[in-house]
């Protein structure tokens, strides 16, 4: 039953998406991103928590609360932007998108090599992999988690693949990324997220703190040889979007494999860390990016006020 209900929301504001104006729009989800930032206490704290540690006291609480409300707005514009594609082709979707350095790409797919993107949860970025399928003519494959709702699940799957963005499921994941780079398909990993040690996390220093990070992009890359391209997405008004290629990061074997991978871990890193910082607003900082960094965060994220 819960499952229908899902169902019903999810085409509830599909309707409501399509027969509204924007300025509407905008204005209920500024306002519901007004109200969840102020009800949704336990999120209220991670994020400022996070804006804490990664600024210091360079942000002042006023500037805090703007990114904070920010965080849900962007969130909320995703999954409107979601629901809006929904049965649209290609070129309804790549109107309102510029794409910058797109011959990083280009030049990577003519090369023949093996490509990994990465990037973060940034912008919208359920909108990045979509446009980079439909532009460049590929077959993108991402990794997900399973939703708790399987009907909603199924809807996920079906939205993505209409553009030809292909999932799988996190666990197990790093089967079916080999198999697919072994295919020449492109792979697209979201880097962004606190992975503990025993899942194989990493340290890396993140805005100056250690904070644990996923290898895979890097293991892939070393064992392939594969050029490794970060990419993102940026909007100012959530209908008009940038998709930005980053110069490929550098691919290391050496015999000190481990050196390897935390070298070119901390240089994912490091590009993610410049992103966000040009525009941190856009950043979802909800994670509990640095949750690996005990001594550091548990009084934060548990006591901040």
């Amino acid at each position: 039953m819960r499952d229908y209900f899902y169902l019903f929301l999810y085409k509830f504001f599909t309707l409501l998406a399509k027969i509204l104006p924007k300025r509407a729009i905008d204005y209920i989800l500024k306002a519901l991103a007004s109200f969840a930032y102020r009800v949704d206490k336990k999120h209220h704290h991670i994020i400022n928590a996070n804006l804490k540690l990664a600024f210091g006291d360079n942000l002042t609480q006023k500037e805090r609360d703007s990114i904070g409300r920010y965080v849900f707005y962007n969130l909320l514009q995703t999954i409107i932007g979601f629901i809006k594609r929904d049965g649209k082709d290609a070129n309804d979707i790549l109107k309102d998108i510029e794409f910058k350095n797109s011959h990083i790409l280009e030049d990577a797919i003519k090369s023949k090599r093996k490509i990994i993107l990465i990037t973060a949860h940034y912008g919208n970025w359920e909108l990045l992999p979509p446009t980079i399928a439909s532009k460049f003519r590929v077959e993108l494959i991402g990794v997900g988690r399973r939703l708790d709702s399987p009907i909603m699940d199924r809807v996920l799957i079906k939205n993505r693949e209409q553009f030809g963005v292909k999932m799988i499921y996190r666990k197990g994941a790093m089967k079916g990324l080999l198999r697919a780079l072994k295919q020449n398909k492109i792979v697209g990993l979201l880097l962004d997220q606190h992975l503990g040690k025993k899942q194989g996390g990493v340290e890396v220093n993140f805005f100056n703190k250690k904070a644990l990070q996923s290898p895979s992009a890097s293991i892939l890359a070393r064992n392939f040889n594969a050029i490794v391209i970060p990419v993102f997405i940026s909007t100012n008004d959530y209908k008009n979007y940038i998709v930005t290629f980053y110069n490929p990061l550098p691919t290391i074997k050496t015999s000190n494999r481990e050196d390897d991978i935390m070298k070119m871990t901390q240089a994912q890193s490091d590009i993610m860390q410049k992103v966000i910082s040009n525009r941190p607003k856009e950043w979802f900082w909800v994670h509990r990016r640095w949750k690996g960094n005990e001594q550091l965060t548990q009084k934060l994220y548990n006591n901040y006020i």
